[in-house]
Protein backbone atom coordinates (compact mmCIF):
# COMPACT_ATOMS: atom_id res chain seq x y z
CA UNK A 1 0.00 0.00 0.00
CA UNK A 2 1.46 3.37 -1.11
CA UNK A 3 1.84 5.59 2.79
CA UNK A 4 3.18 8.46 1.87
CA UNK A 5 0.64 11.50 3.00
CA UNK A 6 2.60 14.62 2.11
CA UNK A 7 3.84 15.36 -1.98
CA UNK A 8 7.63 16.88 -1.53
CA UNK A 9 7.29 18.90 -4.57
CA UNK A 10 7.37 22.79 -4.27
CA UNK A 11 4.97 25.14 -5.86
CA UNK A 12 7.69 26.69 -8.01
CA UNK A 13 8.13 22.46 -9.35
CA UNK A 14 4.73 22.66 -9.75
CA UNK A 15 4.60 25.88 -12.15
CA UNK A 16 7.78 24.60 -14.03
CA UNK A 17 5.71 21.32 -14.91
CA UNK A 18 3.15 23.03 -15.62
CA UNK A 19 4.49 25.39 -18.36
CA UNK A 20 3.55 23.30 -21.50
CA UNK A 21 -0.13 22.85 -20.27
CA UNK A 22 -0.85 26.50 -18.92
CA UNK A 23 2.19 28.85 -20.15
CA UNK A 24 0.61 31.84 -17.97
CA UNK A 25 0.11 30.24 -14.13
CA UNK A 26 -2.40 32.40 -12.18
CA UNK A 27 -1.10 33.90 -8.84
CA UNK A 28 -2.40 31.58 -6.11
CA UNK A 29 -3.09 28.78 -8.44
CA UNK A 30 0.22 26.73 -7.74
CA UNK A 31 -0.63 27.05 -3.49
CA UNK A 32 -3.90 25.50 -4.46
CA UNK A 33 -2.58 22.93 -6.55
CA UNK A 34 -0.22 22.04 -4.09
CA UNK A 35 -3.08 21.83 -1.16
CA UNK A 36 -4.94 19.33 -3.89
CA UNK A 37 -2.18 16.91 -4.39
CA UNK A 38 -1.23 16.78 -0.59
CA UNK A 39 -4.38 16.07 -0.16
CA UNK A 40 -4.83 13.13 -2.79
CA UNK A 41 -1.70 11.78 -1.03
CA UNK A 42 -3.06 11.53 2.26
CA UNK A 43 -6.17 10.22 1.09
CA UNK A 44 -4.65 8.05 -1.22
CA UNK A 45 -2.53 5.78 1.29
CA UNK A 46 -6.30 4.46 2.22
CA UNK A 47 -8.42 4.89 -0.91
CA UNK A 48 -7.31 4.04 -4.29
CA UNK A 49 -8.14 7.40 -5.83
CA UNK A 50 -5.23 7.51 -8.54
CA UNK A 51 -2.90 4.98 -10.10
CA UNK A 52 -0.19 7.56 -10.21
CA UNK A 53 2.11 7.45 -7.17
CA UNK A 54 4.70 9.81 -8.38
CA UNK A 55 3.95 13.41 -7.51
CA UNK A 56 5.63 15.32 -10.79
CA UNK A 57 3.40 12.55 -12.99
CA UNK A 58 0.71 13.72 -10.84
CA UNK A 59 1.13 17.26 -11.50
CA UNK A 60 1.84 16.68 -15.26
CA UNK A 61 -1.11 13.90 -16.05
CA UNK A 62 -3.54 14.94 -13.68
CA UNK A 63 -3.38 18.60 -12.53
CA UNK A 64 -1.73 19.66 -16.22
CA UNK A 65 -3.98 17.61 -18.83
CA UNK A 66 -7.56 19.21 -16.67
CA UNK A 67 -5.77 22.78 -16.94
CA UNK A 68 -5.10 22.69 -20.65
CA UNK A 69 -8.83 21.66 -20.78
CA UNK A 70 -9.29 24.07 -19.06
CA UNK A 71 -7.81 26.77 -21.61
CA UNK A 72 -10.11 25.74 -23.94
CA UNK A 73 -13.52 26.51 -22.13
CA UNK A 74 -14.83 29.72 -23.46
CA UNK A 75 -15.49 32.87 -21.56
CA UNK A 76 -19.03 32.84 -21.83
CA UNK A 77 -19.01 29.50 -19.97
CA UNK A 78 -21.40 29.80 -16.59
CA UNK A 79 -22.18 25.96 -15.89
CA UNK A 80 -19.67 22.94 -16.25
CA UNK A 81 -20.33 19.34 -15.71
CA UNK A 82 -17.08 17.08 -14.73
CA UNK A 83 -19.16 13.23 -14.95
CA UNK A 84 -17.45 10.59 -13.63
CA UNK A 85 -15.21 13.25 -11.76
CA UNK A 86 -13.12 10.26 -9.93
CA UNK A 87 -10.58 12.49 -7.83
CA UNK A 88 -12.09 15.63 -9.38
CA UNK A 89 -10.21 15.75 -12.77
CA UNK A 90 -10.77 17.57 -14.87
CA UNK A 91 -13.37 19.68 -13.08
CA UNK A 92 -11.75 20.78 -9.70
CA UNK A 93 -8.67 22.24 -11.52
CA UNK A 94 -10.79 24.04 -13.90
CA UNK A 95 -12.69 25.20 -10.97
CA UNK A 96 -9.58 26.77 -9.40
CA UNK A 97 -8.66 28.57 -12.89
CA UNK A 98 -11.79 29.45 -13.64
CA UNK A 99 -13.78 30.15 -10.57
CA UNK A 100 -16.62 32.18 -11.95
CA UNK A 101 -17.86 28.97 -13.86
CA UNK A 102 -20.47 26.64 -11.56
CA UNK A 103 -18.80 23.54 -11.44
CA UNK A 104 -20.84 20.09 -11.00
CA UNK A 105 -18.72 17.03 -9.74
CA UNK A 106 -20.99 13.54 -10.65
CA UNK A 107 -19.46 10.74 -8.98
CA UNK A 108 -21.25 7.96 -7.64
CA UNK A 109 -18.43 5.79 -5.87
CA UNK A 110 -19.15 6.89 -2.42
CA UNK A 111 -15.30 7.17 -1.30
CA UNK A 112 -14.46 9.49 -3.93
CA UNK A 113 -17.47 11.40 -3.45
CA UNK A 114 -16.32 11.90 0.03
CA UNK A 115 -12.74 12.70 -0.89
CA UNK A 116 -14.19 15.54 -3.41
CA UNK A 117 -16.45 16.78 -0.60
CA UNK A 118 -13.21 17.14 1.49
CA UNK A 119 -11.04 18.64 -1.68
CA UNK A 120 -13.99 21.57 -1.95
CA UNK A 121 -13.82 22.20 2.02
CA UNK A 122 -10.18 22.01 2.06
CA UNK A 123 -9.42 24.47 -1.50
CA UNK A 124 -12.39 26.56 -0.29
CA UNK A 125 -14.18 26.51 -3.67
CA UNK A 126 -17.68 28.22 -3.22
CA UNK A 127 -18.89 27.37 -6.65
CA UNK A 128 -18.65 23.63 -6.77
CA UNK A 129 -21.48 21.09 -6.01
CA UNK A 130 -20.84 17.23 -5.74
CA UNK A 131 -23.31 15.46 -7.20
CA UNK A 132 -22.44 12.09 -5.35
CA UNK A 133 -25.01 9.66 -7.36
CA UNK A 134 -24.33 8.88 -11.13
CA UNK A 135 -25.18 11.76 -13.89
CA UNK A 136 -28.93 9.96 -15.18
CA UNK A 137 -30.49 10.91 -11.89
CA UNK A 138 -29.70 14.35 -12.00
CA UNK A 139 -33.15 16.22 -12.58
CA UNK A 140 -34.28 16.36 -16.00
CA UNK A 141 -34.41 20.37 -16.28
CA UNK A 142 -30.60 20.67 -15.33
CA UNK A 143 -28.06 21.14 -18.32
CA UNK A 144 -24.77 22.50 -18.74
CA UNK A 145 -22.73 24.57 -21.31
CA UNK A 146 -20.32 21.65 -21.29
CA UNK A 147 -19.68 18.47 -20.24
CA UNK A 148 -16.54 16.70 -19.23
CA UNK A 149 -15.31 13.50 -19.32
CA UNK A 150 -11.77 12.10 -18.93
CA UNK A 151 -10.46 8.18 -18.06
CA UNK A 152 -14.32 7.34 -17.18
CA UNK A 153 -15.17 3.55 -17.21
CA UNK A 154 -17.40 2.82 -20.28
CA UNK A 155 -16.65 5.42 -22.49
CA UNK A 156 -19.59 4.98 -25.19
CA UNK A 157 -22.09 4.89 -21.94
CA UNK A 158 -20.74 7.60 -19.96
CA UNK A 159 -20.92 9.61 -23.63
CA UNK A 160 -24.12 8.84 -23.82
CA UNK A 161 -25.25 10.21 -20.34
CA UNK A 162 -23.47 13.55 -21.33
CA UNK A 163 -25.57 14.26 -24.55
CA UNK A 164 -28.64 14.85 -23.09
CA UNK A 165 -26.96 17.23 -20.09
CA UNK A 166 -25.03 19.57 -22.69
CA UNK A 167 -26.31 22.47 -24.10
CA UNK A 168 -23.85 23.67 -25.85
CA UNK A 169 -20.54 21.52 -26.06
CA UNK A 170 -18.91 17.91 -24.68
CA UNK A 171 -15.34 18.04 -24.09
CA UNK A 172 -13.22 14.87 -24.05
CA UNK A 173 -9.59 13.96 -22.59
CA UNK A 174 -9.71 10.87 -24.68
CA UNK A 175 -7.81 8.84 -27.15
CA UNK A 176 -11.17 9.04 -29.50
CA UNK A 177 -14.19 9.79 -29.19
CA UNK A 178 -17.49 7.20 -29.31
CA UNK A 179 -20.13 8.30 -32.44
CA UNK A 180 -21.80 11.60 -32.03
CA UNK A 181 -25.20 12.31 -32.56
CA UNK A 182 -26.14 13.99 -35.98
CA UNK A 183 -26.63 17.25 -33.97
CA UNK A 184 -23.08 17.65 -32.42
CA UNK A 185 -19.90 18.19 -34.80
CA UNK A 186 -16.37 17.57 -33.64
CA UNK A 187 -13.50 20.23 -34.13
CA UNK A 188 -10.19 19.27 -35.13
CA UNK A 189 -8.80 17.19 -31.81
CA UNK A 190 -5.42 18.75 -30.19
CA UNK A 191 -3.06 16.31 -29.10
CA UNK A 192 -2.78 16.92 -25.55
CA UNK A 193 1.50 18.30 -24.19
CA UNK A 194 3.61 15.39 -23.60
CA UNK A 195 1.37 12.27 -25.08
CA UNK A 196 1.21 10.70 -28.38
CA UNK A 197 -1.95 9.28 -28.04
CA UNK A 198 -4.37 11.42 -26.14
CA UNK A 199 -6.55 14.29 -27.57
CA UNK A 200 -8.55 17.67 -26.39
CA UNK A 201 -11.43 16.84 -28.15
CA UNK A 202 -14.51 19.26 -28.49
CA UNK A 203 -18.12 18.14 -29.40
CA UNK A 204 -20.05 21.10 -30.32
CA UNK A 205 -23.92 20.95 -30.48
CA UNK A 206 -25.75 22.59 -33.25
CA UNK A 207 -27.53 25.79 -32.02
CA UNK A 208 -31.00 26.01 -34.21
CA UNK A 209 -31.65 29.11 -35.94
Amino acid sequence: MFHVEQSDISEAQIEALLAPYLPEIPAGLAAKLSQYLNLLFKWNARTNLTAIRDPGQIVQRHFGESLFAGRHVGFETKTLLDLGSGAGFPGLPIALLRPEIAVTLAESQNKKATFLREAVRTLGLQNVEVWAERAEALPETRQFDIVTLRAVDHMAAAFAAAVPRASREILLLAGAHPELPADFTVEPPVLIPGSQSSYLIRAMKSIPD
